[in-house]
């Protein structure tokens, strides 16, 4: 029987649930026999098998950090893949987490429409441990530090976004923004926000609102960042089998950008300014880096992905799910 030999693995960072493809030669498929595919001891599901390509789930199990991924009939040294470390539990996110500037990492607990959550916002300490930060907002939705330091939060039915000293305390900012989905601050420190009915609001620092640009609605949301260069970057999935981000630059010209997307969702530039993007495509959600040029390459494969952030303090990427946020790195 001829030896197994991988020539490439794709992504090499994943999340329970995720999916690995396996490129080579000489996979033991015979009928009848299951091929043994493990990752960090636990046992992963074969979904595709070719002797020259498998698809392997990430089981629910999988321990995080650096583990090692063994195939039967392997030979040689055995590949590491990185498999994401829970951070923290127990929350609700519809966008991504953020970071202030000293690295802490702040979490919503959102709700379903109308519910009153006991915690709005929780602090995650780098231990996981969540300590609450701010109650009483409604549906806490996204989360933004403005260059005040101060933390930005909007409450998509209400249509309003919320400023939030160090110390916890709560003052209304802007409101009349419709369903505020999605923030982020430009460089000259105005606030924009996504309203995810066809609108983007740009507010300034007094708080009053002005529309920015229109970009075609979402069913779902908006998600927002500002990239080095001050272009905004926006995904709005639709019914649609295929959506794209829409770049709008400072002086709100919109483009219709990168194609193809599934579920296009959360969005942040890392610490080089390279642009990653959260596709949520139910059995194929992944985290895909976007070059300048628009070409995608998947670089972490988890199932049911909603945001992404990067932590200041040493660029490793945190990504979430509607309940769990991992550390990747």
């Amino acid at each position: 029987m001829q030896r197994a030999a991988i020539q490439r693995i794709e992504p090499t960072a994943v999340l329970p649930g995720g999916r690995l493809t396996v490129s080579g030669s000489g996979f033991d498929i015979r009928p009848g026999h299951l091929l043994d595919v493990r990752l960090g001891g636990e046992r992963a599901r074969v979904v595709r098998a070719s002797p020259r390509v498998l698809v392997a789930e990430v089981p629910a199990g999988t321990p995080g950090g650096r583990q090692p991924l063994v195939i039967e009939g392997l030979e040689g040294s055995t590949p590491v893949i990185e498999v994401g470390t829970v951070l923290a539990t127990g929350v609700h996110q519809v966008d991504s987490p953020a970071f202030d500037r000293e690295g802490r990492l702040y979490a919503t607990l959102s709700g379903q429409r109308g519910q009153q959550t006991p915690v709005s916002v929780f602090r995650v300490g780098p231990d996981g441990a969540r300590e609450p930060f701010v109650t009483g907002l409604g549906n806490a939705t996204s989360l933004a530090f403005g260059p005040d330091g101060d933390l930005y939060v909007s409450s998509r039915f209400e249509g309003t976004v919320s400023r939030v000293t160090a110390d916890g305390a709560v003052t209304r900012f802007a409101d009349g923004l419709g369903v505020a989905f999605g923030l982020a601050f430009t460089h000259a420190g105005d606030l924009l926000v996504g309203d995810r009915s066809g609108t983007i609001h740009r507010v300034n620092r007094e708080g009053r609102s002005e529309p920015f640009a229109t970009i075609p609605p979402s069913v779902a949301a908006f998600h927002l960042a500002v990239a080095p260069d001050d272009t905004l970057v926006v995904s709005a999935p639709t019914l649609n089998s295929s959506d794209a981000l829409y770049t709008v630059t400072p002086d709100g010209v919109v483009t219709r950008w990168v194609e193809g997307f599934g579920r296009p969702q959360g969005l942040a530039f890392d610490r080089h300014g390279v642009l990653h993007v959260v596709d949520a495509l139910a059995g194929d959600s992944a985290v895909y880096r976007v070059a300048a040029d628009g070409t995608r390459t998947v670089v972490v494969s988890g199932a049911g992905l909603v945001g992404i952030t990067f932590d200041p303090t040493d660029g490793a990427m945190v990504v979430c799910t509607d309940d769990t946020i991992y550390r990747i790195g």
